[in-house]
């Protein structure tokens, strides 16, 4: 069976889908609450180089510690975001799944298909109805 880690917050629907998604597929992931177990300094550094994007990226905008932070300071450096992230993990962006395929944030969640070995073969349904088709 293929080795998935979701990096998940149950309180959020994209992250629930995802989840949901991974398991559809018949994969147990590996869950990381990351907001009770945030990943380390280099653990974030990691995924982000993996994901190929930046902090700021991955930095969530519409929550209270961005804007308390004034975290929309452009002259803020990578390490600046980083370091933000880190001292307060509601500022990462979720789902993060890692696989043998690379590593994604998963929004919307169907991204996580291009890290899943086996191709989607019946629909999925998320949690506001919209349906996941099969692509063959």
């Amino acid at each position: 069976m293929q080795n998935i880690t979701i990096y998940h917050n149950p309180n959020c629907g994209t992250s629930r889908n995802t989840l949901a998604l991974i398991k559809h597929q018949g994969i147990e992931p590996s869950v990381i609450h990351y907001l009770d177990n945030p990943p380390d300094e280099t653990t974030l550094r990691d995924l982000i180089t993996k994901m190929g994007i930046t902090p700021r990226q991955l930095l969530r905008v519409n929550v209270p510690p961005y804007a308390e932070r004034k975290l929309d300071n452009l002259s803020l450096t990578d390490d600046d975001l980083i370091q933000a992230m880190l001292a307060d993990p509601l500022l990462i962006n979720r789902p993060i799944v890692v696989s043998d395929k690379g590593v994604k944030l998963c929004r919307p969640s169907e991204v996580v298909l291009d890290l899943i070995d086996t191709p989607l073969t019946k629909t999925f349904i998320k949690e506001d109805g919209e349906k996941i088709e099969p692509t063959i």
